[in-house]
């Protein structure tokens, strides 16, 4: 259900629009194939707004760093020098690009078995070492060595300026999703699962500055939130922090009663050396959520994984203890490749507030001669290939046709959908 796109990145560092409401029968003239049905109709959703700017458009262009972070950043970077810091940060950009969860044992048994299987049977104590052996060579040759990543003062240097912008575009789509559909929505409180050099803290404070009162900063190195509140200080050890109510920590908050409106766990969930920690974490994460759980992880088919798993805990497991027994919904289930790639699962508690239910689009829009092809997350979760074309002749407005072809990935598509019908296999948008 992830659906992908490019954001931009501005350089500073490294550096880099939604949907409500619907349109009258009369400007509803567009063809849907295989599995939509119409433009949704009820109500006039583009009012007098431009094609370009229907609410379907969720779009994030730019995003630059603010003006104090990237000049805290950048006196960090002059006053602690790191040898050769390019190639050390190309080298840490290229390993978490590629980074994948660790193998289970479970999985190294199965595989181990298979491998013995195949390489045929001992039948000496001497053969049976040496079929261990060549087990073990295989497997080494095989498998993905996951090794944990320990964020010491120069990793944690080398990490700012390689995910700085990055990180801090990302979560910045996430919220600005939330705050186009339910504009309403002013978060006072804000938990941030592995949060590094606290890019979600000014993205939120960029959002919902307003409002927020209070910033849980979680993260197991020192030496990363010591950096975090460095930055918060315009690069200095001392001063007054850039955003007041920010408070840091290694551990989760224990009391089972603590909730926040707005839980973020980004690009954390993959430094996490088991499935089991995973799932407990999630649970933990979900539990302290009262509003949104916000998910992120690289735009890769591991990453993808990992949030299709973490959605599934939270919609089909049985959760511990609620503090708050309303149901979880998936509010965007999104994927974004700078351009800066990242998939993105925001979870809801409670029942989705808008009144109606559009397809996200997960692919490029083909945009072709008289015609359109969009790839379509429905709201039931299948995906479905829609082929939009306009009428040659006739005196209605070809609207949805045309806000197809100025829709991107990641944007929704003001139409009905039919659920009952076939829908087509449902694909890895990380595939294509």
């Amino acid at each position: 259900m992830a659906t992908a796109s490019g954001l931009r990145v501005l350089p500073t560092l490294g550096g880099w629009s939604h949907g409500l409401g619907v349109a009258r029968q009369s400007r509803a003239l567009a063809v849907l194939v295989p599995c939509v049905t119409q433009v949704d109709n009820k109500s006039d959703f583009l009012g007098n707004r431009p094609h370009r700017q229907h609410p379907g458009i969720l779009q994030l262009p730019r995003v630059s760093l603010p003006q104090a972070l990237s000049d805290a950043a950048q006196l960090l970077l002059r006053t602690n020098s790191v040898p050769n810091m390019e190639k050390q940060v190309q080298t840490l950009t290229n390993h978490l690009w590629s980074r994948h969860v660790p193998v289970e044992p479970e999985e190294l048994q199965r595989r181990a078995a298979d491998l013995e299987k195949k390489l045929g049977n001992a039948d000496s104590s001497q053969a049976e070492e040496k079929l261990r052996g060549a087990v073990l060579r295989a497997l080494r040759k095989t498998t993905y060595h996951w090794q944990k990543l320990s964020y010491n003062e120069r990793l944690s240097l080398v990490y700012m300026a390689a995910r700085l912008d990055g990180g801090f575009a990302a979560v910045s789509r996430a919220f600005h999703e939330i705050r186009t559909r339910i504009p309403e929505f002013q978060p006072q409180t804000l938990m941030d699962f592995g949060s590094g050099t606290g890019s979600v803290t000014w993205a939120a404070h960029n959002t919902w500055g307003q409002s927020l009162r209070e910033y849980m900063c979680v993260d197991s190195s020192a030496a990363m939130l010591g950096l975090a509140e460095r930055l918060l200080k315009g690069g200095s050890e001392s001063g007054d922090p850039f955003i007041p109510g920010v408070f840091f920590r290694q551990y989760l908050p224990v009391s089972p009663k603590v909730q926040f409106d707005v839980v973020v766990s980004a690009f954390s969930l993959s430094e996490l050396p088991s499935k089991a920690e995973r799932t407990e974490v999630i649970q933990n994460l979900w539990r302290k959520t009262s509003n949104f759980l916000i998910l992120l992880e690289n735009g890769t088919k591991a990453g993808h994984r990992l949030l299709m798993d973490a959605r599934d805990l939270v919609l089909k497991g049985k959760e511990k203890s609620p503090l708050d027994p309303q149901p979880g919904f998936v509010f965007a289930p999104n994927k974004k490749p700078k351009e800066e790639k990242f998939s993105l699962v925001i979870l809801a508690r409670g029942f989705p507030r808008e009144t109606h239910c559009w397809p996200r689009i997960t692919q490029p829009v083909l945009k072709r001669p008289r015609h359109v092809h969009c790839h379509l997350c429905c709201p039931d979760g299948h995906m479905q290939h829609a082929v939009i074309t306009a009428r040659q002749h006739g005196r209605y407005k070809r609207d949805l046709y045309r806000c197809a072809r100025v829709s991107s990935w990641g944007d929704l598509l003001p139409v009905l959908t039919q659920s009952e019908l076939p829908p087509s296999p449902a694909q890895d948008p990380s595939e294509n």
